[in-house]
């Protein structure tokens, strides 16, 4: 019997495949059991000369500013979350009419609109170079925190003018504060 009649063209791919795959999973964890990361055009681990590592590691930061973010987004992810359960546990009620399910469907649809809103205007003022950024958009108004050591006025401006394009809030009601 030839060798050939045994093991096929795709057998031997695959077996190709499979013993690349294992060098590369050996490979990863063989490297990362240094902590640093590694540099494949030199072949060795690479840090700073300060410790505090390269690019992609976490680094000291201001925690209050940070705590505030986090803490920021768990309330008003937990408050939308409320809301459209609310909303859907509204929707499953058999008892309500054509217009009380229309009426809940439009404000499960503003509640949808209001959370792309923040996340685009989130990302926009992100863009404009400022560290980080919480959105908190309502019905008839908009607060947004940004994480900055001072806004100047002109970036205060720019932080509105965003908002007044992603959202239908009158100027008025917008609010742009810092937190350092």
């Amino acid at each position: 019997m030839k060798l050939n009649m045994i093991l096929g063209k795709k057998q031997i791919v695959l077996a190709a495949l499979v013993l690349v795959l294992g060098g590369a999973i050996y490979l990863n964890y063989s490297f990362s059991k240094t902590g640093a990361p590694y540099d494949i055009t030199t072949g060795t681990s690479t840090s700073s000369e300060d410790g505090t590592g390269v690019y992609g590691e976490a680094q000291l930061t201001d925690a209050k500013a940070d705590e505030y973010f986090t803490q920021a987004r768990l309330d008003r992810k937990k408050a939308r979350d409320e809301a459209v359960e609310t909303l859907a546990n509204t929707l499953k009620d058999a008892e309500l009419s054509d217009e009380e399910k229309d009426i809940a469907t439009a404000k499960a649809l503003e509640v949808s609109k209001q959370m792309e809103s923040e996340v685009n205007i989130e990302t926009l003022v992100k863009a404009k170079g400022f560290e980080d950024c919480l959105a908190m958009v309502d019905e008839d108004s908009v607060k947004v925190m940004v994480k900055t050591e001072g806004l100047s006025a002109e970036q205060a401006a720019q932080i509105k003018n965003i908002i007044l394009e992603e959202t239908d809030v009158l100027a008025e009601n917008v609010s742009v504060s810092e937190v350092q």
